[in-house]
């Protein structure tokens, strides 16, 4: 046991020294007067995770996380919900109607901020707050059931029955779609492009109709929805709990616990840590050193220098896809060892949830200066969202401030949420390992190998941060 562990510690030292090398942030600037040296950050972390994972051994004996406790605070009108629904179509129409028919400018047109700052980020920080409020809002959600409302009303019993979801389906068409907006966002060379933004949200839309069509509305949205499936897993963290009519509070990341190792579901999560682990990466040195070089090869057989640069970050957003589930699988691997009653594949279904506090940390710890500074071009896109001279708002006139958050203290706050996501991560880990295993002590050495995982997934995420400005 104490070798085990010593390997852990060693690994862990060796991963947070990778933290010391300078590379680039997401909209991160001016982080060359830390007051502390950089590479301290990794050590820090490694030890507030060792000194985390200590802790659950003594001070957690038993699962606590298993029952979440919930209990109801509040019932909500059913009106609340079909104006929420109302609200999430008319945003889908503005961004529709914004893209095809406003100023093409990415800076003076509303929909790139909408989609990549407001709907991609706002809304997990939203849901880890006040759970699952784009189930709410889901605009395709909304236009599915007010479909078959309207259907049940005029066919009535001749209205066919959705088909039953199959169970091999599970959470892959959310993958797939996950996938292909990171590919959107990252690779596309019309990633900031307006009209090519309004038109996949139509695409996407119409996709959406078409499985609640074959499966029901709330089945598909469950599983095969995307946007629905990611936002929820943020959700599963919040103590906020949503459902039929009525507002639950229950244990933080309680709801976490509930995630069903369907079909896809490693698969999912691996998408939404690997495509954010690229997005850091992708501006990294060595990356588009590496990029360029794979681009050139593509030329001389042929390719254009733009589709070779696109072939290039899209084989490298998927190989650290499949290296981040590779990392997580390497960890279930190890617990085996432990006991061999228990198969890998059952130990990754019931581990997979969690890598959910670790997805959201690394969204946060990524996304966070985005959030703080696009995010205020809200005020101004909001009065003139074509970008054609309005002022609907009295907003128009707003300016982005660079001094409501320092770099510093970005820097701090990401620093924070990737630790406290990983320790979060280590939290649920041990709760399921006490469930799993009868012996409390077979339980803390199975959770040796989650601890490596969780110091590579932090030492990883502070190297992106941390890398490439210097």
């Amino acid at each position: 046991m104490r070798q085990r562990l010593g390997l852990v510690l060693l690994c862990g030292a060796a991963l947070a020294l990778l933290g010391a090398p300078d590379a680039l942030a997401h909209g991160i600037v001016g982080r060359e007067d830390l007051p502390i040296p950089r590479w301290l950050f990794g050590w820090a972390a490694t030890a507030v995770l060792v000194v985390s994972f200590v802790a659950l051994a003594v001070l957690w004996p038993t699962a606590r996380l298993e029952r979440s406790g919930e209990r109801p605070v509040l019932r909500t009108p059913r009106v609340l919900e079909i104006l929420c629904g109302l609200i999430g179509v008319a945003l889908l129409v503005l961004v529709v109607w914004a893209g095809l028919d406003g100023t093409q400018s990415t800076t003076a047109n509303i929909v790139p901020t909408f989609v990549y700052v407001l709907f991609w980020v706002g809304i997990p920080v939203l849901s880890l707050l006040f759970g699952d409020v784009f189930r709410a809002f889901n605009p395709w959600r909304a236009i599915g059931r007010a479909a078959g409302w309207l259907g049940r009303r005029v066919a009535g019993d001749r209205l066919p029955e959705p088909l039953p979801y199959p169970d091999r389906l599970g959470r892959w068409p959310a993958v797939v779609g996950l996938l292909a907006f990171a590919w959107v966002e990252l690779v596309y060379a019309q990633r900031d492009d307006p009209s090519t933004l309004a038109v996949l949200a139509l695409a996407y839309a119409a996709v959406q109709l078409v499985g609640m069509a074959l499966y029901g509305v709330e089945a598909w949205t469950r599983r095969g929805d995307a946007f629905g499936v990611y936002f929820r897993l943020y959700a599963s963290l919040s103590p906020l709990h949503w459902r039929d009519g009525q507002l639950f509070v229950r244990r933080p990341l309680s709801g976490a616990t509930e995630l069903q190792p369907i079909a896809g579901t490693l698969a999912l999560l691996a998408v939404a840590i690997g495509t954010t682990t690229f997005d850091g990466l992708s501006e990294n040195p060595f990356w588009t050193s590496t990029a360029q070089d794979i681009q050139g090869v593509l030329e001389d057989v042929g390719l254009s220098g733009a589709r070779g640069l696109e072939v290039a970050y899209t084989l490298g957003m998927v190989g650290v896809v499949l290296l981040c589930g590779l990392l997580f699988w390497l960890g279930v691997l190890g617990m085996r060892s432990v006991d061999r009653r228990h198969g890998s594949q059952e130990l990754a279904g019931r581990f997979a949830h969690s890598l959910i506090p670790i997805a959201f940390a690394y969204v946060l710890a990524h996304y966070f200066s985005l959030l703080a500074y696009q995010g205020q071009a809200t005020a101004y896109l909001a009065s003139d969202p074509l970008g054609k001279g309005w002022d609907i708002f009295g907003t128009a006139t707003a300016t982005i401030d660079y001094t409501v958050v320092s770099a510093n203290g970005i820097w701090y706050v990401q620093v924070g949420a990737l630790v406290l996501g990983h320790v979060a991560g280590l939290v649920l880990a041990h709760d399921r390992a006490l469930v799993i295993y009868d012996d409390p002590r077979r339980a803390t050495r199975s959770q040796y190998w989650m601890l490596a995982v969780m110091v590579a997934f932090t030492s990883l995420g502070l190297w992106l941060l941390s890398a490439a400005n210097g």
